[in-house]
């Protein structure tokens, strides 16, 4: 018994690390009201699809397994049934989609028809009278069927609880900033919750008041869903004491301490409303977030003006931020403006800090054991995710007259997923699809009976950063450290919200025993992040998001969505995402129509205020109709989101939305991953006949390609090119990467199976040269300092091996973040081509073409001499060297079982794949 728990020891906590994507699911309840015995029956379902729906999660539907499969697994490799069977045919679509065929779909994808035909039934429960659960053979999805509408979210709580139990709990104790006394002290777990916790700080009664909120402000619906998500509660805590009982719970809850193996002493602890507010803030946290980091754009812009003074230096600071890039690749194309957040003719309320002074917040204190160690001081902490991407083809453009969609959400790879796959059938309730395990009453992104949708994280700013004057109650002279601020006037104490995470060594985690306290402040105007000075003064930065105090608001879309009486349209699908509050992009996809609606909680700000930049906390300034109580204000209408019925085609991989839809972020410029979609669908379009499969064939080969080559490879070729190539080390690292380039540049095998790509020798100097050609074409010019400063803002690169990227290792998401598009402009100005919206200045070689090809030579010789064990070092999956492992897609586990890896694609995690060729 020792070996496979010791090979265990880390699997749990350490592979918590691993969240990556999409969008959000939040949810709530009150005291527990089943729903009225006159509910009606379902009538049979209506299924439109026709067999052309489809859909893929992998790793697997069965996120669960007892001790005594997790030690089976770890001493002989066997898997528990449906853990693990969706993995390969996810994979094989990278050696596959060249010869796809609208036949051929389902090889690489599930059959997503409602229901289950009854010889592939595996098996049927009904944990009430008035709900059954049907599994089918192939993947164990649970089709979950109700006659009340208690009972169907009860069954959909309860096979919940079956397919995520460990899951679920791991990440109610994330939100709630207390997972290392729940799963151990691992590094990884330390930076999760010192990640989230600071972002979504409640108390309990702050939990319980969103909860509150819904039930008694949104009327019916709200009443509804609060009833919904309780008896989904109730659902999981009747699963939770009978696999408990019955000892088929998760055997992670012996191995971290929890429950005693031999007598079964212990509690899974009963699941809470406010639970589902706790998930919901992380999941929000990760996918539905916008804007932020105001404080890192005013240390830009600073460092501008440092160098060449305050109008020259902001003009070159606004050309890197790229706020309504001209050339940038748009979901809505037909030249449709939607204004927000833009530049302000006289800004106004700018509170920029004085050069300096600025220090981040301290969050961690009183370390004790393994905290206190050095690594413990900077754990490792997921990034916000901009992830998920869709293409969809109306029906004017497509073989059949009828819309076609490829669609579905980036949301890292965890085994289990976060996600997860099921088919709810009820009263008012009529979906399949997947949703997040935890808040999973509603289907969150799928099908209904005659139609599809889903969604990208859009990223608008929906979080600003406020600089409030710091003050002493008593009247003495403040500092930096003062905790309390001018709030409309009056010297305000701040909150103070504390954690103290104590925890014990374990079976499944051996890190040592360790605590320590989080603290954090809280203001009016949100969450404490820095602290400085300005114009001498004490200020503290605190940011606020509109969606604070709101996790759950969003239920309300969700509910809606899955409603087929509600859900009738384009129009209607419109109506409902307007309900959901974190930034999305939807889509949506009938017979008839695909259109698309960008959802969120904007704040209308005063004019004159500069959303990219911090801002004075002042009245004057702050959001229209701020109310702090709960965090309200006013919002833009849905008129003013960006939204489209009925274009030609739609694409979306967190790209810019529309024309004047200000970018909350760096970044947002002529060159984005969004154009490997963009370059594919288009002639598709013009072409028309497009099919499921050719769009899929789109998805897939934007999948496996660099953008960096198809985009940028061009342009640094001609540089090098403008002179003849004498030096033979350069000479032929040209020949390589023009072979690569004419082959199409990817990123894939010889063969399935290889695990050797085709001209290896061309992406590995590709990965080289990428950050020794953007230093030497940008930081001469810009000087270390700005050079240093705009970085920060926005990495260099995220190549798919990533050890210097955002994502970080293994994680398939790439090339949304980095100098792709500075590159292209600046190359493109120093060539003497046409440049939309350029940059203030030219910086490659000062502009001389003849010194930037000497610095693109030199860095492309110092590239093509780097061997592969220095490009591609080793880590804890991969030895040095080994490039096809250094890209390679990993299933994190966030419990006992593991996973192979699969080759690298930027692909949605769950995705769909459907043509309705009816409607009601």
């Amino acid at each position: 018994m020792r070996r496979p728990t010791a090979r265990l020891r880390t699997a749990v906590a350490a592979g918590v690390i691993a969240l990556g994507a999409a969008l959000l699911s939040p949810l709530a309840t009150a005291a527990a009201t089943a729903a009225p015995s006159a509910d009606p029956v379902p009538l049979p379902v209506a299924d439109y699809c026709g067999g052309q729906c489809a859909d893929i999660l992998p790793p697997g539907q069965n996120g669960n397994a007892t001790l005594a499969q997790i030690l089976l697994h770890k001493a002989f490799g066997t898997m528990p049934a449906h853990a693990s069977d969706q993995l390969a045919r996810y994979d094989s679509l990278v050696a596959g989609y060249p010869g796809l065929t609208d036949a051929k779909v389902n090889d690489f994808f599930n059959d997503a028809s409602f229901g289950v035909p009854a010889d592939q039934v595996e098996s049927t429960a009904s944990p009430r009278s008035d709900v059954t659960i049907t599994r089918d053979k192939k993947t164990g999805v649970p089709h979950i069927k109700g006659t009340t509408r208690y009972g169907t979210s009860f069954g959909a709580g309860f096979a919940a609880a079956q397919d995520r139990l460990w899951q679920m709990d791991l990440f109610r104790h994330v939100g709630r900033g207390d997972l290392t006394p729940f799963a151990g002290g691992a590094l990884a777990n330390q930076g999760l919750e010192q990640q989230f916790w600071p972002q979504a700080p409640y108390t309990e009664a702050d939990l319980q008041a969103q909860v509150d909120r819904i039930r008694t402000t949104e009327g019916d619906r709200g009443r509804l869903a609060m009833e919904d998500a309780q008896a989904y509660v109730d659902g999981i805590n009747a699963y939770r004491v009978q696999s408990k009982n019955g000892r088929y719970f998760p055997g992670e809850y012996v191995l971290t301490g929890h429950i005693d193996s031999i007598t079964n002493a212990g509690e899974i602890q009963p699941f809470k409303t406010t639970d589902l507010i706790a998930l919901a803030s992380v999941v929000g946290g990760l996918f539905g977030g916008g804007g932020g980091g105001e404080v890192q754009a005013a240390l830009s812009l600073l460092s501008a003006q440092q160098k060449y003074g305050l109008e020259e230096g902001t003009r070159v600071w606004e050309s890197f931020r790229e706020r309504d890039d001209p050339e940038a690749v748009l979901t809505v194309h037909d030249g449709t403006s939607f204004p927000y957040a833009q530049k302000p003719a006289n800004p106004q309320g700018a509170a920029l800090p004085d050069p300096g002074s600025v220090t981040a917040e301290q969050l961690v204190y009183d370390r004790t054991g393994a905290a206190a160690t050095a690594a413990a001081a900077n754990p490792p902490k997921p990034v916000k995710q901009s992830m998920s991407n869709a293409l969809l083809v109306s029906g004017a453009k497509t073989a059949s007259g009828h819309p076609v969609a490829v669609f579905g959400p980036q949301t890292g790879y965890l085994a289990p997923q976060l996600l997860m796959l099921q088919e709810l059938q009820g009263p008012g309730i009529s979906a399949r699809g997947a949703s997040f395990a935890g808040v999973s009453m509603y289907v969150q992104l799928g099908r209904g009976q005659d139609y599809a949708w889903s969604a990208t994280s859009a990223g608008q700013d929906i979080t600003d950063t406020f600089a409030v004057e710091l003050c002493e109650p008593g009247g003495g002279a403040p500092t930096t450290a003062s905790a309390s601020y001018l709030y409309r006037g009056t010297c305000t104490p701040m909150e103070k919200l504390e954690r103290t995470n104590t925890w014990k060594s374990s079976v499944a985690d051996p890190t040592p025993n360790g605590s320590y306290r989080m603290q954090v402040w809280r203001t009016n105007y949100g969450i404490v992040t820095h602290r400085a000075t300005i114009a001498g003064k004490p200020v503290a930065y605190t940011a606020l998001r509109s969606t604070y105090r709101h996790e759950a608001d969003s239920i309300i879309g969700f509910q809606m969505l899955n409603d087929p009486s509600y859900v009738t349209d384009a129009r209607t699908f419109q109506q409902a995402a307007q309900h959901i509050g974190y930034a999305f992009n939807w889509f949506y996809a009938d017979a008839r129509e695909a259109a698309y609606y960008n959802s969120g909680s904007n704040p209308v700000r005063p004019a004159g205020v500069d959303a990219a930049l911090p801002i004075a906390a002042k009245q004057q300034y702050e959001w229209q109709g701020f109310d702090p109580a709960a965090n309200t204000a006013a919002y833009t209408p849905p008129a003013e989101h960006p939204q489209s019925i009925g274009q030609d085609y739609y694409i979306s991989w967190n790209n810019k939305q529309a024309k004047g839809y200000g970018a909350a972020g760096f970044g947002m410029g002529s060159v984005h991953r969004g154009d490997l979609l963009d370059q594919r669908v288009k002639p598709l379009v013009a072409a028309g006949g497009v099919t499921r499969a050719k769009l899929t064939q789109a998805m897939a080969d934007a999948a496996v390609t660099d953008l960096r080559a198809e985009n940028l490879l061009p342009e640094l070729l001609a540089v090098v090119r403008s002179q003849p190539v004498t030096d033979p080390a350069v000479a032929a690292a040209v020949d390589k990467l023009a072979a690569w380039q004419a082959a199409g540049t990817e990123r894939k095998e010889t063969a399935q199976g290889s695990k050797a790509y085709a001209h290896a020798d061309a992406v590995r100097i590709m990965d080289a040269w990428w950050p020794l050609l953007i230093e030497a074409e940008f930081k001469p010019g810009l000087g270390a300092p700005l050079y240093d400063a705009l970085r920060a803002s926005l990495t260099v690169d995220e190549a798919p091996n990533a050890g210097h990227g955002p994502t970080g290792s293994h994680a398939g998401s790439a090339f949304q973040y980095g100098w792709w598009s500075y590159a292209d402009k600046d190359l493109r100005t120093v060539l003497g081509r046409p440049v939309a919206g350029p940059l203030a200045k030219a910086y490659c070689g000062g502009g001389s073409l003849s010194a930037c090809r000497d610095a693109m030579a030199a860095t492309l010789k110092q590239a093509a001499s780097a061997t592969p064990a220095s490009v591609y070092p080793a880590d804890g999956t991969c030895a040095a060297g080994n490039q096809w492992c250094a890209d390679s897609i990993v299933q994190r586990p966030v419990g006992g079982l593991s996973h192979p890896q699969i080759n690298w694609q930027n692909r949605p995690t769950y995705q769909q794949v459907v043509e309705f060729p009816a409607h009601r």
